[in-house]
């Protein structure tokens, strides 16, 4: 029942901006946390950044400082907004919604070329 769909990625140069957006239905937003991880070939899905039902928000100390995750709960909607991107962030990001049982969205493809 739980959907999430992210857009926004792309191919970007080392140095640019991107800005991932993730809508989701099926479930009280508000009330959930939310987070952004990222999958490279090869290795294992980490998380990148989170934020909680109040709007409290952890990074991943390789994205400190350069993304920010935001919440708007009106339009149901996560953002990760990612700066000084470089070819290491080149990915799969997903977002995910949820406490005990977590739900993915399908993910969108970051490439950094350098």
């Amino acid at each position: 029942q739980v959907q999430l769909v992210e857009s926004g990625g792309g191919l970007v140069q080392a140095g640019g901006s991107l800005r991932l957006s993730c809508a989701a239905s099926g479930i009280i937003f508000s009330l959930n946390p939310l987070g952004w991880y990222r999958q490279a070939p090869g290795k294992q899905r980490e998380l990148v950044a989170g934020i909680s039902s109040t709007g409290s928000t952890n990074y991943a100390d390789s994205a400190k400082g350069r993304f920010t995750i935001s919440r708007d709960n009106v339009k149901n909607t996560v953002y990760l907004q990612m700066n000084s991107l470089k070819p290491e962030d080149t990915a799969v990001y997903f977002c995910a919604i949820g406490r005990g049982r977590i739900s993915w969205g399908q993910g969108t493809q970051v490439t950094v070329s350098s």
